[in-house]
């Protein structure tokens, strides 16, 4: 039996619909960009000739040929359209952050289970060439007992942005919320849920209404630390992961290689897609039993988010279980809660 292709919806033609979906599940072939969301300016027909584009969120989600509806709208918004696309019996994938605190995350897992339908969380972090050269460490065992984990994810935005919904006092805004779930994703993908965990935000930029400073501390069995910063004003970029354990240390710079081709134009299809530069590699420094430092730097796997939409379909068609689970997602939230 052929299965067929599964419809899809895009909520918002912004930065992550343009970027982050559409380019995806239009070369995907077992989707179809069928349709998105354009309030005021109509642009995505230029790229996609045969897409539908709807005035109002509402109307998208009536439709009755869409099967999956990507939630992709500004934080505070993602419950209130998560809940209307279930309700519409349509299968959800939700953009970060989730949902802007864990009771909220509750209420949406209920209602996809009660209309027997999956609502996905959208970490396509999780395959990022750096990330997966990390977890790579990880596993091998080179590293010994692991002693602290430092990750960062930061920015130079000295000036506040003009989008209201990021930089005004509302519930999900701030730094935190935006590069939060990223980080702690990585963390509780590898290592679970912590013993505990303390947060601290900061507030640095002039006349700044929300938070462009954020830090984690978690804290797991056998004393391993994991320590998450982020910020807006870093002007030289530091390590993005900084790893130490009993037998030696990764250090690796954040590539962020798939946006920055998604931005000049690469799409997913071109086989340099997804590729890190050599500059970018990791080092793994530990010493011989004589005392001698050996070095060794890493390549990153060739990777593509690509695979967030292959979790997609096999959870929507095949049954398979998806990789970031509910669990995940509701411990993510109580920790971004405090």
């Amino acid at each position: 039996m052929i299965k067929r292709t599964i419809k899809t919806g895009v909520l918002s033609f912004g930065m992550s619909g343009k970027l982050f979906h559409s380019p995806f599940i239009d070369e995907h072939k077992n989707f179809e960009l069928y349709a998105v969301v354009e309030r005021t300016e109509k642009k995505a027909h230029l790229v996609y000739p045969n897409i539908k584009s709807y005035n109002a969120i509402d109307e998208l989600i009536s439709d009755p040929d869409i099967e999956l509806v990507i939630v992709n709208t500004p934080n505070i918004t993602h419950f209130d359209f998560a809940i209307k696309a279930l309700k519409a019996q349509k299968h959800v994938l939700m953009e970060k952050p989730f949902t802007v605190n864990s009771s909220e995350a509750k209420i949406l897992f209920k209602e996809a289970k009660k209309q027997n339908c999956h609502i996905l969380p959208y970490q396509n972090r999780r395959y990022d060439s750096d990330f997966l050269s990390v977890k790579s460490i990880f596993n091998s065992g080179e590293l010994g007992r692991l002693v602290e984990f430092h990750l960062r994810y930061d920015r130079y935005k000295k000036i506040i942005g003009h989008k209201t919904n990021k930089e005004t006092p509302v519930p999900g805004s701030g730094l935190a919320y935006d590069l939060g779930p990223h980080l702690l994703d990585a963390v509780l993908s590898i290592f679970g849920e912590p013993l505990e965990w303390r947060k601290k935000l900061g507030h640095f930029r002039e006349n700044t209404q929300v938070d462009d400073y954020a830090y984690f501390h978690l804290s797991y069995p056998k004393d391993f630390q994991v320590f998450i910063t982020t910020s807006l004003l870093v002007s030289e970029p530091q390590p993005a992961f900084i790893i130490h354990g009993t037998k030696g240390s990764y250090i690796k710079q954040r590539a962020d290689i798939q946006e920055r081709q998604l931005i000049e134009g690469m799409t997913p299809s071109n086989p340099l897609f997804g590729i890190e530069e050599d500059s970018k590699r990791g080092v793994f420094t530990s010493f011989s039993d004589n005392g001698l430092k050996i070095q060794k730097k890493i390549t990153s796997p060739k990777s593509s988010y690509m695979h967030v939409f292959d979790d997609v379909y096999n959870t929507i068609r095949e049954g398979k279980p998806y990789p970031v689970t509910e669990n995940e997602i509701i411990m993510q939230l109580k920790i971004l809660e405090g």
